[in-house]
């Protein structure tokens, strides 16, 4: 039997989405219980669509001393720091978009962004962009002149397009459309919780015949009966590895950990979200990063091989960020 503790500690464990609002509080902690965990790498959601260009560039600039005053984190804008990162006992910590709106419609600013460390990228976050439709939008409208102007500039510069909360048929152009791997970084099979916020099993496949990824997320509203366990999170894993086999699963936990925060916001309607997640108040919970370690010895128990575990873990991630990124 494998040593459980010792594959968790030798993988680089990489979560692809943590929110990292300018609002949100308990900043610190949450870092620091990565860090805890052993995690290798944390993806920070420095831009969300409410935010212009220059209010995003000027928040990268703050997010990147933060990092720096820290001893145990590191900026990671590269494979090579990760990895020597997880050799150093540090966390290293990158940046991505949820949605393109930072971008202020100009397809130039992606080369901007990547220069300031932005490494994937939502075309789209729910509903109707300059570049897709969202998830949520009920006209499925797919990928506007910009939009396509927009993946074929992030294949050029080494960004990574991402296509969680994007709707269906802006997500199948975008992949037909990519030269390079493309990921979902945070979603669900939509055959196991049905939600516009998960993805089709054609969706599935698609994306891993670009030899791209589907990060698992740990939101309660996108997984069966809200359950947030590890047995159930593993069946996220086991469903997409049965379809398109364990290389094409990573983790994008998007643990929304300033939750009585949060809470307030979303009965406030504050950011106009989707109905579908205020008629389901008890949605609003929420997989914990430690709990990986329990997710590790399932899958372990399982029978996964070593080699697929560390790719789940982070492995296939950092795969497809070394055809992507430049």
């Amino acid at each position: 039997m494998k040593n459980k503790s010792s594959l968790y500690n030798q993988s680089i464990i990489c979560d692809l989405t943590l929110p990292w609002v300018p609002e949100a509080q308990n900043k610190d902690n949450i870092l620091e219980r990565y860090y805890e965990s052993k995690f290798g790498f944390v993806s920070l959601s420095v831009g969300v669509e409410r935010m212009n260009t220059k209010q995003t560039i000027e928040y990268i600039k703050q997010v990147k001393k933060y990092i720096k005053k820290n001893k145990n984190y590191v900026f990671a804008d590269n494979i090579a720091t990760i990895r020597n990162a997880k050799n150093s006992h540090k966390l290293s910590l990158g940046f991505h978009f949820q949605g393109s709106e930072m971008l202020g419609g100009k397809v130039s600013n992606v080369k901007v962004f990547y220069d300031l460390g932005i490494r994937h990228m939502l075309l789209a976050k729910d509903y109707r962009s300059k570049a897709a439709d969202g998830c949520f939008e009920p006209a499925n409208a797919g990928l506007s002149i910009y939009g396509k102007a927009l993946i074929k500039e992030m294949n050029n510069v080494g960004m990574i397009v991402d296509l969680t909360h994007t709707g269906y048929k802006s997500s199948i152009e975008a992949i037909e459309l990519s030269t390079k791997p493309v990921i979902f970084s945070h979603s669900n099979p939509n055959k196991l919780k049905k939600t516009n916020r998960n993805i089709s099993d054609e969706q599935i496949k698609k994306c891993a015949k670009t030899d791209g990824l589907i990060g698992i997320v740990g939101f309660g509203h996108f997984l069966k009966n809200n359950d947030i366990s590890p047995e159930n999170f593993v069946n996220n894993i086991q469903y997409i590895a049965d379809l398109v086999g364990p290389k094409h699963i990573g983790l994008g936990l998007d643990y929304v950990y300033y939750q009585k925060q949060f809470l307030r916001q979303v009965k406030s309607n504050k950011f106009g979200l989707p109905k579908e997640y205020l008629n389901n108040m008890n949605g609003f919970i929420y997989f914990q990063p430690e709990k990986i370690l329990d997710v590790t010895n399932i899958l372990i128990r399982k029978n996964y091989s070593t080699k697929d575990i560390k790719g789940i873990l982070g492995e296939n991630f950092l795969r497809i960020a070394k055809k992507n990124w430049k």
